[in-house]
């Protein structure tokens, strides 16, 4: 139940927190620096496939760790981290192949990975506990 618990409360803090941040940041930031590339609708399919997977690798890499360890400062920061090396790998792979990606976007977007994947851990830690 534990794990169960981690799992829906990492998945529903990060896709809240990420839908106001999109929500707020798509015209603002993503459009203005790569309007040309994006499509013009969501590929939901996709969208769910990562929204779904991504807080399975928080839970494990993250969560799971911290609440072994009693430390909520683990979840915090071994989910920051977790996003941060997602996100980057992302980021740096479009910069890398794709022509005139922005680097002023990378670097946005590999910080809100670091931020939203810190605060969904914490918040998947902090359910968690409450089962454990």
């Amino acid at each position: 139940m534990t794990i169960i618990a981690a799992y829906v409360a990492t998945l529903i803090a990060f896709v809240g927190v990420d839908m106001i941040w999109l929500g707020l940041m798509v015209d603002r930031v993503y459009r203005p620096a790569i309007g040309d590339i994006l499509a013009p609708g969501v590929n939901l399919p996709a969208a769910a496939a990562f929204y779904l997977l991504f807080p399975i690798g928080l839970t494990l890499f993250a969560v799971l760790p911290a609440l072994k360890a009693h430390a909520i400062a683990d979840a915090a920061l071994y989910g920051a981290l977790f996003g941060f090396f997602a996100y980057a790998t992302y980021d740096l792979t479009n910069q890398a192949t794709v022509r005139s990606w922005p680097t002023q976007l990378s670097l946005i977007d590999m910080s809100w990975g670091f931020v939203l994947s810190g605060l969904a851990a914490t918040v998947g830690y902090i359910v968690a506990q409450r089962f454990s």
